[in-house]
């Protein structure tokens, strides 16, 4: 006869068994955030930037204490100095005259 969840394994429905599958994993999020941070700087500074910063966040849980993952981390630092340079960049930019860089 069935035990209907009354063995020796868990609730299937448990976050703990569940959680990977529903989303994207902590590791993943702040390797794409690097990735993206990365390529900030190259093109599209202004949306590839927040995209880190995002990343880089849910990377850390969505909290600064506790133990944090290097690369959300660094996502997360590389994103906003990507967005602080795209949004100087375009504020020189848009000024008559001369240009910041």
């Amino acid at each position: 006869m069935a035990s209907f969840g009354h063995g020796t394994r868990r609730h299937p429905r448990t976050r703990g068994r569940t959680w990977s599958r529903s989303g994207p994993d902590r590791a993943t999020l702040g390797i794409v955030g690097v990735i993206c941070a990365v390529a900030g700087f190259f093109v599209l500074g202004i949306v590839l930037g927040p995209v880190a910063i995002v990343c880089g966040w849910l990377a850390m849980g969505r909290s600064w204490t506790g133990p944090r993952p290097v690369p959300a981390l660094v996502a997360l630092v590389l994103g906003a100095i990507d967005t602080l340079l795209a949004v100087i960049f375009l504020a020189g930019a848009t000024t008559s005259g001369y240009s910041v860089f």
